[in-house]
Parts: C-alpha cells; structure tokens; sequence
C-alpha cells in the first residue's frame, strides 16, 4: 500500500521507526549554485532534511529590493523565492535526489506570495503561524497576520499534494519565554492550522536553560497534543538553544551536543541545528555540515546529572499552567483565530519582554536560583505559580539573562 503522507514527514517518521533522529540545518544563500551545493552536501548525509531559508527582503514583502539585489548580483542573507521564480527553484530541486525533502523556512507575518510561489516551485513543507511569525519579526498587527494566515492555511490546504507545516511557536523570541507558554502556543498554532485544513504538522521547542525543565516541557507537550490535536499527523522538533551563543568553539559544540542529548531523551523526531560559527557569521556550507555531524553522530544518552524526579514534578506545572492558558483563550470565542486576537487584546496572552504592539509586555520571567525559567510576574495570565510573585526585571538583570547560556558553557564548557 502506498504512503500517501507528506514526503517530508514521512522521512521523519521512517528514520524516528528505525531509530533514529533526523537532523537539520537552518541554512540559506542568495546564490542558486551555492544553495545547490549546500542542500547536495546535507542530502549526502545520513537522516537529514533540506532547508532553504528566505531572504529577509522576502521575508518583509520587499520583493523588489530581492529581484534588484539578483539582478545586479549582490549577495543577500538568505534565498530569495520570489526573485528566482519557480522554474528557477524547481529546477535546482530537481538536482538533488528524489527521497530528499526540502523545508522553506521563511519568517513572514503574511506569507501567501510565499507559499503560492513555493508551492509552484514544488516544495511541500515550510513553517510558522499567525502567534510565532507576528510578534517576534516587526510590526504587522496581529490581526493582520491572523487574516494573512489564514488565507495562506487554505492554500496549503488545497495543494493536490499534501504539505507539512510546522509551528514556530516553541520558538518565541528565542529564549526566556517560560514553557508553559511555548506550550500553549504550538497547540494554538496547530488548532489554527488544523482548522483550515492542513493534516501534517509539526510542532516545536526551542532548547532553553535546564534540561529537565525541557523534557517536562516536551513531555507536557506531547500530552495536550494527544488531547487536543487527536488523528493528526504530527512530529515533534526540538531546536538547539536560539539566544546568545557560546563564543568559544568549545563551549558551542557543548551546547550543540546537549542540544542532541536533549533531542533524544525527550524522544523528539528531528533536531534543527546551529552551528560552532554561530556567535561570528553566517554560517558557512562547511560549518553546517559539521554540526550536523556531531549532533546526528550522537548515541542515546542522558544528561549525567538529569533528575527524573524534578522532570516529572515540572511537568505537572507546566501541563497545569498551559491546561488553564487553553482553557481561558479557547473559551473566549467560537472559533481559534478570533480566540487568539482576543487573548492577546485581552493580555489574557502575554509575550514577555516582546515590544509588538499587539502584546501586553507586561509579562516578565527570570533565571531562579536553582536554574529554572520561571514567572517573574504573569500578568493577566491565568498562571497561579507562586513564582509569579510581580518581582521588577530592570534591563541590566535582563541583560545578565540574555547572557546566562553563553556565559555558562564558555566559563566552563566541559562541566555542562
């Protein structure tokens, strides 16, 4: 019987079947040839998938800016979809081995242009959402993106061939948004694409600063995706760590490893990796190929110092606390995208430290001194943690916070 599921998810299964942990890059160049030969290197990899990362003049609709930077040569941050057309991407697609799945990574709040040209292009897997492409990239109003979103949710959906989608949402500014919230917030996403009609999804969570707060978080995670995303077609992503990165090599390959060890105690299916580079310069085919290395050459382990017991504990409250966010936004309207503009009107959902003007911003975490991400202060938020206790965070603190990560593994990388 022939598996009629999206390529991309379908490789992610068949490798999680045998074992296995599917490891990607978070790669792109301007330059078709250059982006050729990056995907080729990835592709000749064992469990690996293909990302081609936008431009950020397509990412912010500024398709004029991409098509003159082509036109006169010049080099850009990422592929630019729109500038290259279709039969262009389609064709550099068609050099790289059939089996090979490619994901567009993008960062638009309105991504419909994207998608059509994508779709045409032959690529069915990309990523985002109305919550997780809005806040963090610019200033598009929320309920802009939510109709953008939309539209682009139904024109996945009508593609002949199925497309996979993944939620950024357990991404959220990158790091110091507390798991319960990413949580929350990947089960929003799916219901919001579920709802148009999209079947295969996956959804995300970005390696944050305490390693059994980060497998209740997945464990949380998977709990309320069997509960609220039943029969679907849905893998879980793990990111390594998205804030400031080690400066030293050594410290970033800890971390690179940690982020894999992460990956597969957590039972995640596919880990999207930075590289050892990551502090200096875009990275280069080279550098990414040497993360994904030594992230996918890592054998089944555990933390040494990982505390079943503190796991199971954080994950009570993380489930309770995303259990009441649900509860509290769904319940504000019939359908999803109109629970979500409210929520966030409302502050019933609230980014910490995030200055969209569509967010409260009066959320607020901190680093505790046993070296868990907790609430500071919760807001409006329907979060009982007596964490929450409404502590002040001025901006050297948070400073000291945005820091914690590197300062850990360049001080003492051998000790993590």
């Amino acid at each position: 019987m022939t598996d009629v599921r999206n390529l991309f998810s379908r490789t992610v299964r068949d490798a999680r079947g045998s074992g296995h942990l599917v490891v990607q890059p978070r790669m792109g160049f301007s330059d078709v040839d250059k982006m050729r030969a990056g995907l080729q290197a990835v592709a000749a990899l064992p469990y690996t998938v293909g990302t081609i990362t936008l431009d950020s003049y397509t990412r912010t609709g500024q398709y004029e800016a991409a098509h003159d930077a082509v036109r006169n040569g010049r080099s850009l941050n990422g592929y630019p979809l729109l500038a290259h057309g279709p039969v262009r991407t389609s064709s550099l697609l068609a050099s790289l081995r059939p089996d090979f799945p490619v994901q567009l990574r993008h960062g638009s709040p309105t991504p419909v242009d994207i998608f059509a040209s994508m779709l045409e292009a032959g690529i069915h897997a990309t990523e985002g959402g109305p919550i997780s492409y809005c806040f963090p990239y610019g200033r598009t109003p929320l309920n802009t993106a939510v109709a953008e979103w939309a539209r682009a949710s139904e024109l996945l959906a009508s593609c002949p061939t199925e497309v996979h989608l993944e939620s950024f949402a357990g991404c959220m500014l990158g790091q110091l948004c507390p798991p319960s919230l990413l949580v929350a917030l990947n089960i929003l996403e799916g219901l919001f694409a579920t709802s148009y009609g999209i079947r295969s999804l996956s959804l995300s969570y970005a390696q944050q600063i305490n390693p059994c707060q980060d497998i209740a978080a997945i464990r949380a995670l998977r709990r309320l995706t069997t509960a609220f995303l039943p029969e679907m077609d849905i893998h879980f992503v793990i990111y390594t760590y998205m804030g400031v990165f080690p400066q030293s090599a050594e410290g970033a390959r800890r971390l690179i490893i940690d982020s894999a060890r992460l990956a597969r105690q957590a039972g995640a299916d596919r880990l999207v990796v930075k590289t050892v580079s990551e502090a200096f310069r875009i990275p280069l085919v080279s550098d990414n190929i040497a993360a994904l290395k030594l992230a996918g050459e890592q054998p089944p382990g555990s933390y040494p110092t990982l505390d079943d017991g503190l796991s199971e504990v954080l994950e009570k409250e993380i489930l309770s606390e995303a259990e009441a966010m649900l509860e509290a936004v769904l319940g504000l309207a019939p359908t999803v995208p109109s629970a979500i503009l409210r929520a966030f009107k409302s502050g019933i959902l609230d980014i910490p430290f995030c200055l969209h003007p569509d967010n409260a911003n009066h959320a607020r975490t901190e680093i505790s001194h046993d070296g868990l991400l907790t609430w500071a202060y919760a807001g409006r938020m329907p979060v009982t943690s007596t964490q929450a206790h409404g502590r002040r965070i001025g901006a050297t603190e948070l400073q000291e916070m945005l820091g914690f990560i590197r300062r850990r593994y360049d001080e003492d990388p051998i000790a993590n």
